[in-house]
């Protein structure tokens, strides 16, 4: 196989040569074989209670992946702490057996424990689906809150506040005000922030400091601060975010898991030239159509990623138009449109997904074996993000195929490999002095 920097070698003087690249295929495979960091607590679950132990023996579950190792004890001895480790490495649970093991050692509890704060209303409502199957071992309420939960949720969570709340950082803000529910988030002890790079990069992180900052003058003690990221190239940056001015420990673990990337500039054939004819649309886009979906063909299940929600309805149509049987999920979506594709996804009812950022984060959606990206990702997180949905487990092989559109995008696919092999991840920009948050923050303390 030929290596990265020959490889830049190869396609630029081909470029030179020819003006063109034509019929270039699986140019490059990468295995992203992540060393373990040392210094982890050998420990596992023995640190925590016998009836944590007990219902991990009955879901089968006897040895602790090392992100649960290196984080478990800490957790238990109420650090903050940043996790960052490979999806599908069983960072929830990592972060979320000692604190639910230290909840049910409380005897009396009253109010709002703990806040699990998400980016995405979709992963609010795949974690309330996994927290209710430990919630109801040990003994726990569990509720979600966001803009789509209904007036009489509302009002039921004002009057019995759950023990552990899912919620978003738009509706944190929200419930803050409210007189009940501030009495509810006196006793907040722990606060989790999921996948915490997406949003330390925009105003909505400055929102989320500043409301926690704010929730910290509500409640009775310092509560415990958590943040989960797969990807973060600044991790001293991160922790601040999450902290402020408080101590927090990096727990950053990188078990290893093999990643397979590989990038395709398909060259129009006869059969692509009929194809185009029948779409209306250029010979090029149908060999890249036809290719996306000999590989969908020849694997299980597979996600495309694309950058915009434009390019997801339009590829999604145009499989329809070739009448391929494939879901469309994006963010503009209805909440029960987006529901049902991953439903129909989830049955084999459908093989592929054309999607967006929205399924590039822990969002169950059963077993992929093969992540499609159209055009480049432009970003090396995203694309570690986005083929790590593939082989969502420690012992099974990640890939990634990325579909280039031109030259130029051929070779920033090829740099943005070579950068996820050598771990450049790119820092995390938090904004700064956002005038708009802190306009809405002047409304909310008035309020």
């Amino acid at each position: 196989m030929t290596q990265p920097s020959q490889l830049h070698t190869v396609i630029l003087e081909h470029c030179k040569n020819t003006l063109e690249l034509t019929n270039i295929c699986t140019l490059f495979k990468a295995n992203a074989d992540f060393t373990e960091t040392p210094d982890l607590h050998d420990s596992g679950f023995a640190v925590l209670s016998n009836t944590i132990q007990q219902v991990l023996a009955e879901a089968g579950i006897v040895q602790p992946t090392p992100p649960q190792s290196a984080a478990i004890p800490e957790i238990m001895a109420g650090k903050n702490i940043l996790l960052i480790a490979p999806t599908g490495s069983g960072k929830t649970e990592a972060v979320l057996l000692p604190i639910f093991d230290l909840l049910i050692k409380t005897p009396e509890r009253h109010g709002i424990s703990i806040i699990y704060i998400t980016p995405l209303r979709a992963l609010n409502r795949d974690l309330l689906q996994r927290m209710k199957i430990w919630s109801s071992k040990l003994g726990f309420s569990v509720e979600v809150r966001h803009g789509d939960t209904p007036t009489k949720e509302r009002r039921k969570q004002a009057i019995k506040p759950p023990d552990l709340l899912v919620t978003t950082p738009e509706t944190l803000q929200a419930i803050l005000p409210g007189k009940r529910m501030r009495t509810h988030l006196q006793h907040v002890r722990w606060v989790v922030i999921d996948e915490v790079h997406q949003l330390a990069g925009d105003r909505r992180g400055v929102q989320l400091t500043v409301a926690l900052e704010r929730l910290r003058k509500i409640t009775t003690s310092e509560f415990q601060r958590i943040g989960l990221s797969a990807t973060v190239g600044n991790p001293s940056a991160i922790s601040s975010f999450i902290a402020g001015n408080r101590e927090i420990k990096v727990v950053q673990v990188a078990p290893p898991k093999e990643a397979e990337y590989f990038v395709e500039y398909p060259h129009p054939t006869d059969e692509d030239n009929i194809v185009a004819q029948k779409l209306l649309t250029a010979p090029e886009a149908a060999a890249r159509l036809n290719r996306i979906w000999e590989l969908v063909e020849a694997h299980e299940s597979a996600l495309i990623f694309v950058n915009s929600r434009s390019n997801a309805e339009m590829i999604g149509s145009r499989f329809q138009q070739l009448k391929r049987n494939v879901g469309v999920h994006h963010g503009s979506l209805p909440k029960e449109e987006r529901v049902r594709v991953e439903d129909t996804f989830k049955s084999g009812r459908i093989k592929a997904i054309v999607c967006t950022s929205t399924l590039e984060l822990g969002i169950d959606i059963g077993n992929v074996d093969l992540t499609i990206q159209y055009m480049s990702p432009r970003q090396v997180s995203s694309l570690i993000q986005r083929v790590g949905r593939s082989g969502h487990r420690l012992d099974r092989i990640s890939k990634g195929t990325i579909i280039a559109v031109s030259t130029d995008d051929l070779l920033e696919s090829i740099a943005t490999i070579f950068n996820c092999q050598e771990k450049q991840i790119e820092p995390v920009k938090i904004h700064e002095n956002a005038l708009d948050v802190l306009a809405h923050q002047i409304a909310c303390i008035l309020l």
